[in-house]
């Protein structure tokens, strides 16, 4: 029997995949759940306009995410904290620290859960790395200059 999934399943597929499974797994199980629906050519036409409308937001997302790398390329982000006369920083500086600089400096908005830091959490003035994931295989690396204030 030919269902369409509605939700990923493993070892079967993902969204809106065709798929051929037998017939008693698709009526007994998948389909009471609400994991599939049985693939009618309605059904298909539905499905393939609902990918290909996301195809279409997926490439808008991904140019966006790849004109914000552009400008993030090679950027020296500085970040003042306050700190003891030996470089150790009172606390640590985080993403959403680094965000705020990005904001800042380069006037981009940037989601601060797409922003790591490189290595260990910063507790000492000095240089450090950071990368922002800002799509599925966009990544960014940003050098970060942490100076006391």
């Amino acid at each position: 029997m030919e269902i369409i999934l509605k939700q990923d399943i493993t070892g079967l597929g993902f969204k809106n995949d065709l798929t051929t499974v037998k017939d008693g797994y698709a009526r007994n199980f998948l389909i009471p759940k609400g994991m599939a629906i049985v693939a009618t050519t309605s059904a298909k036409k539905v499905v393939a306009e609902v990918k290909k409308q996301q195809a279409y937001k997926e490439e808008k997302i991904r140019k966006e995410a790849e004109s914000l790398a552009k400008v993030l390329e090679g950027v020296q982000l500085t970040i003042g904290v306050k700190a003891s006369t030996k470089g150790k920083i009172f606390g640590s500086v985080n993403n959403i620290m680094i965000a705020d600089a990005i904001k800042v400096q380069k006037n981009l908005e940037v989601d601060r859960k797409k922003i790591e830091i490189v290595g260990e959490a910063i507790k000492e003035v000095g240089e450090y790395k950071a990368t922002i994931k800002l799509h599925k295989d966009i990544v960014v690396e940003l050098a970060l200059d942490v100076k006391a204030e």
